[in-house]
């Protein structure tokens, strides 16, 4: 026997868990701004232009060789980590606080500058990502220009005693010259620069560019002609100006996270700015990466996974400093060492991300439907291989979501078509019972029950649709694939509100339309809510990503064309 419904209450029920909801979220993602903070060690200065030193847990001394060398050659127990000290002093900052000259990069992906002061990575313009679709300016990710936006990419082997050593802020020499242009045919181009100290150590940074990559190789090739050993510990880092972006409901993009996140192997980590306890990180990981995040592009740091590597994370206000550092290593009077690692700079490509470095992919966030979204898109991706167009790949996979969720919307719609068939008699006892709402309630619930329906059937299907439509959200969202992606003529950008809200006005079609194909469920003031509610949402979507209205416009399309069939089938009047 079906228990009383007051379907007013279970609206305004779901409206208030909804809200809940929401709120909580919108707590968690956006808390209140936390005041500037002191800097674990140093200023915001210091962060930015200070020589790293290194403190070896057990074993790296002021002088000599590291203790860690009796573990055998080229390996320490754990590895250091590097802290920034007071400002930088002697020969090195003189020659920092020169203008140091630049390296430009050209690939057919990359504009890059790389400065002689450290073999930094100073500049990256994405050449296949205009900001604005249409317009010349590209998207500038690392910049060192601008103090506002800083975002640079750096690197070094940072000497135990704070010594000479080719660190971040050393003066290197190109050999190539200062510019190099990927040629057509060439598949890769190698940029070597060159630090020598006066003990006979040459070490010899160099960086990879491919064709068609955004992955760009580090290696370092470490030659000892001296007659003491060289102790040195890899180590690179993100330096970033994070300035918060300001959420907006007009801007979609304004909720994608922008800060520090990284990986361990096992567990993806965001590490948030902007709260009432600044984030911190001082670990031990293997096989993971490290990386800077921003709506649809990124900078990661991917050391080698066949040894630990110290994971670190200082901010003073929006500055953050993101340090990984390798175990330390020696080199032997008369030998050679060569280490190698890789940095990612660009575009959340899944396609490149993975195959940059396992578990990169999760840099694109798709939020807690994850396990959702994931398979979504990789049935997208798959589609638009195909059709070669984003807009029908969305038409496409909605139809095939659609026949997976068949038999069960098959069942529910017959519920409904059946309770459309008992409009007449519900309309009788309406008018029969209209002052006396009890009694009306325990009718229709004998009637219901007489009949075999059941009045909240309809309701399962949006209950399934709803994650699959927020997992929807999240992959036209953070999916860099669909970013200015065109359809057909006025839409231009999928990932963008519709210009002319042709799609919403459909939709706002759609809904009423699907409004007189189902039955009408509840008394003339419910019916008068739900009406409301399906005009209003296309006036919510209005300013949601055109992909997302084109999906919910033909799910609803589909939906309207299956329930016609089945009432038709049935007998019953649309």
């Amino acid at each position: 026997m079906f228990p009383t419904v007051n379907l007013r209450s279970i609206l305004w029920a779901l409206l208030v868990v909804s809200l809940l909801a929401n709120f909580i979220n919108w707590q968690h993602d956006y808390p209140p701004p936390a005041p500037v903070t002191t800097p674990v060690a140093g200023t915001a200065a210091q962060l930015g232009n200070s020589v790293p030193a290194i403190s070896a847990p057990g074993g790296l001394a002021a002088t000599g060789a590291p203790a860690a060398a009796a573990n055998g050659p080229g390996l320490g127990a754990l590895p250091p980590t590097i802290t920034p000290p007071g400002p930088a002093t002697g020969p090195v900052a003189s020659a920092a606080a020169e203008p140091a000259p630049v390296v430009h990069v050209v690939t057919d992906l990359l504009d890059i500058d790389v400065s002689l002061a450290g073999g930094e990575l100073s500049r990256a313009d994405l050449l296949q990502y205009p900001i604005e679709k249409g317009q010349d300016q590209r998207v500038r990710l690392l910049n060192r220009d601008n103090p506002a936006s800083l975002y640079v990419l750096r690197s070094g082997l940072a000497a135990p005693d704070g010594s000479d050593s080719p660190s971040h802020l050393a003066r290197f020499e190109s050999a190539a010259g200062l510019s190099l242009t990927l040629a057509p045919g060439q598949d890769e181009l190698r940029l070597p620069l060159s630090w020598k100290n006066a003990q006979g150590v040459t070490v010899t940074k160099t960086w990879v560019f491919h064709r068609g990559r955004y992955a760009i190789g580090l290696e370092w090739q470490v030659q000892n002609a001296g007659g003491a050993p060289f102790a040195f510990a890899p180590y690179a880092q993100i330096l970033r100006e994070n300035q918060p972006v300001a959420t907006s409901y007009f801007h979609p993009d304004s909720y994608d996270y922008k800060g520090p996140a990284y990986d361990d192997g096992k567990k993806y980590q965001k590490l948030k700015m902007n709260t009432s306890t600044p984030p911190t990180l001082d670990a031990q990981v293997q096989g993971g990466w490290l990386a800077g995040l921003q709506h649809h592009f990124v900078a990661a740091i991917v050391p080698p996974a066949d040894a630990p590597w110290h994971y670190k994370l200082e901010t003073s206000g929006n500055e953050y400093l993101f340090s990984a550092t390798g175990a330390a290593q020696e080199v032997a009077p008369g030998a050679a060492a060569h280490l190698a690692s890789s940095v990612y700079v660009g575009p959340k490509l899944q396609n490149q991300l993975d195959a940059t470095s396992p578990r990169l992919y999760l840099v694109t966030d798709y939020g807690k439907l994850s396990f959702l979204a994931q398979p979504l898109f990789w049935l997208l991706e798959k589609i638009d291989r195909l059709v070669g167009n984003w807009g029908f790949t969305i038409i496409i996979t909605t139809f095939l979501l659609k026949l997976l969720f068949y038999p069960l919307s098959e069942a529910s719609m017959r519920s409904m078509a059946r309770m459309k068939g008992l409009q007449p008699r519900i309309k009788q006892l309406q008018e029969t019972y209209k002052d006396e709402r009890d009694k009306l309630g325990k009718a229709m619930m004998e009637l219901y029950q007489k009949e075999k329906v059941n009045p909240l059937a309809g309701c399962l299907p949006m209950l399934i649709q709803f994650p699959v439509f927020i997992a929807f959200y999240w992959v036209l969202l953070g999916s860099v694939e669909m970013r200015q992606a065109p359809f057909v003529g006025w839409i231009g950008d999928l990932s963008s509100r519709d210009p002319w809200f042709i799609l919403p006005v459909l939709m706002l079609g759609a809904n009423v339309l699907n409004l007189r194909v189902n039955p009408q469920v509840g008394d003339p003031t419910q019916q008068k809510v739900m009406m409301i509610m399906q005009i209003g949402m296309p006036v919510l979507f209005a300013f949601f990503p055109a992909g997302l209205v084109l999906y919910w416009v033909t799910n609803t399309g589909l939906s309207i064309l299956q329930q016609w069939n089945i009432n038709r089938r049935l007998g019953v009047k649309s």
